[in-house]
């Protein structure tokens, strides 16, 4: 027994599917489908597609010439202009009549309508007692087509019943119109006239409009189609018209009175916008085929019990061990687990589990190595950008230490050396790429020194930040490209005494740092370019390489695409840059550093 299992595990996954599914299915499908369904499925096709075509094609044919009868009285009448002039108000109630009088089958009101809102009628004393609400609308109607014919929707009539309208403009050889004709037809005769070919003791019809209201009026003693039994004349049920209108064009089925099957051969709309349904007594297509039916019932209730066995047994055998595989590659979205999966086949899901094994192990590994060199290229990228120095910095505030102590200003030379030895000491630690914002502003300060010894005090600087943004990490040289930049390009140019503040706030956890100057401004032309190209060689009056472009990528390669730098500007006014990046304080001993010199260091200076 243990070696008959084993034969059968080794066995191919088709081969098993082929010995469950179609051993079992095809058997019982060849014995019932030869001898009983292809008789019975091409009698009900042929019966129901000849059927369908019959009728449907003798309707609409008397439809289309009854539509045609209307449309030929309505431009006879709408040639007539002379019968809307004034005085001729009895010659327009007499034609009118007279139209009617030989088309009763088609017509069952027909109107003019002057300019001036007069009405005539073929039935003019009827008309003046009853009235008719609706002509105003059909007479809005007339006009919207330029003069073709227009086809109301279904509307209840107080001369004319249940009818719908055709109307069409008057107009007189110069072009203007003189008024509308308009026809009700009669409904009733219509539909009377359509019943003798589409109804029998097996079969009934109905019309049913665009917008899914029934034309025709059931017959009450109708044994096929619900109606509803509390109005007056009798309709339809609306859920049975609803599931009408939903139905597709061709032939298809429904529940009909007391949920007997119905066989529905359904038309397209014609030239009315109307749908012609006929049904039929399913039972008659099966009054040769009780038997055959009878027999092929019973094979199909034990065949389908079969199949659902099988299939359930199937779908044990082969889901169980691929659910399992779904769920561990599910996990494959979380690359930090990455599990195996363990199943002891030798069929082609255990090839497949195998395969995914070996492959969550060369994963695992390339992303090892992925991160490994993203780590490796984001912090030569970093130091790369911090170890920029200009000479020219160097050259320069040297030169400046000379011409002070010439002047014998020992004071001023101090201060300038020790924010220069400061300065420097600030940009060449390699210890680690972030500082504290109370570091970054104290190595600004500095920097800001010596460029107030060199332009004799013209330059203020103003720093409100708020306590919790001190101790918020920021990368070292963020703020001091910005205020060089703020000096070279917007304060220096100006001429005058020049402004910069720096103001400090964390909110949802991102911290934003805004540096405002009052410089000469710039463009929107050149705000565009700021952050996406860069402009070639630095000033030579810089302290480091660093542009604002470079300050704006370091934040995004560090904290990612959505951080950086915002820039605004207006010409004469100033420039505000906002850096925004998430806050993270430092290590506790980076903090108690940042908080002991925070209370020695002032945060105004000017």
């Amino acid at each position: 027994m243990k070696n008959v299992h084993n034969w059968y595990r080794g066995w191919k996954l088709a081969t098993k599917h082929f010995l469950f599914l179609f051993c079992v299915t095809f058997l019982l499908f060849v014995i019932l489908a030869w001898n009983n369904l292809n008789e019975a499925q091409e009698l009900f096709r042929k019966q129901v597609i000849s059927d369908s075509q019959v009728l449907v094609g003798r309707t609409n044919q008397l439809v289309d010439s009854y539509l045609d009868n209307i449309q030929s009285i309505l431009l006879l009448i709408s040639q007539r202009d002379d019968l809307l002039l004034p005085g001729h108000e009895a010659e327009a109630v007499g034609t009118l009549r007279e139209y009617a009088e030989n088309n009763i089958s088609i017509v069952r009101t027909l109107y003019l309508i002057r300019a001036d809102h007069r009405v005539f009628a073929n039935t003019q004393a009827y008309y003046d007692i009853l009235g008719n609400p609706h002509l105003q609308w059909l007479y809005r109607l007339a006009l919207d087509n330029y003069g073709a014919i227009n086809v109301s929707p279904l509307y209840n009539s107080p001369l004319s019943g249940k009818t719908m309208a055709y109307t069409m403009p008057v107009k007189n050889d110069a072009g203007q119109t003189l008024g509308v004709a308009l026809i009700e037809i009669d409904l009733d005769k219509l539909t009377n006239s359509i019943a003798p070919l589409l109804t029998n003791e097996h079969q009934t019809f109905t019309v049913i409009s665009h917008d899914n209201r029934v034309v025709t009026k059931p017959n009450i003693l109708d044994k096929f189609l619900p109606v509803d039994p509390y109005k007056y004349p009798v309709e339809l049920e609306e859920s049975f018209v609803g599931r009408l209108g939903e139905m597709s064009i061709g032939v298809s089925s429904i529940k009909g009175l007391k949920d007997e099957p119905l066989v529905v051969v359904k038309s397209g709309e014609n030239r009315f916008g109307w749908s012609l349904i006929v049904f039929i007594e399913e039972s008659y297509f099966y009054e040769n085929l009780v038997t055959l039916y009878n027999n092929y019932s019973t094979a199909a209730v034990f065949w389908l019990f079969v199949l659902l066995l099988t299939s359930f047994l199937m779908s044990r055998y082969f889901t169980n061990p691929v659910r399992k595989l779904v769920a561990k590659m599910e996990r494959v979205r979380d690359f930090n687990v990455l599990s195996r999966v363990t199943i002891n086949r030798d069929d082609e899901i255990g090839q497949l589990a195998k395969s995914y094994n070996m492959m969550m192990d060369r994963i695992h590994q390339m992303l090892l190595e992925t991160k490994e060199m993203e780590a490796r290229k984001n912090q030569y990228e970093l130091k790369m950008l911090q170890s920029q120095i200009t000479p020219h910095f160097l050259y320069n505030t040297l030169a400046c230490i000379s011409s002070l102590a010439k002047q014998q200003k020992i004071a001023e030379v101090r201060e300038t050396i020790k924010s220069l030895v400061g300065l420097l000491s600030f940009s060449f630690d390699k210890s680690s790429a972030l500082v504290s914002v109370n570091h970054e502003l104290q190595g600004l300060q500095m920097y800001l020194q010596i460029q107030r010894i060199r332009y004799e005090d013209k330059l203020t600087l103003h720093i409100d930040v708020a306590n919790e943004a001190l101790h918020c990490q920021i990368l070292k040289l963020t703020l001091q490209p910005l205020i060089e930049n703020a000096i070279f390009h917007g304060l220096v140019p100006r001429g005058t005494e020049g402004r910069i503040t720096i103001k400090g706030t964390v909110s949802d956890g991102k911290l934003r740092l805004f540096i405002r100057d009052n410089g000469v401004g710039m463009p929107r032309s050149k705000l565009a370019d700021l952050l996406t190209h860069h402009t070639g060689q630095p000033s030579q009056f810089r302290f480091t390489g660093l542009g604002v472009i470079n300050v704006h990528e370091r934040i995004r390669l560090y904290y990612g695409n959505s951080y950086g730098l915002r820039i605004a500007s207006k010409i004469n006014v100033g420039t505000v840059v906002r850096v925004e990046m998430p806050c993270m304080p430092l290590e506790n001993a980076e903090l108690e550093a940042d908080r002991g010199e925070d209370r020695r260091q002032p945060h105004n200076q000017s």
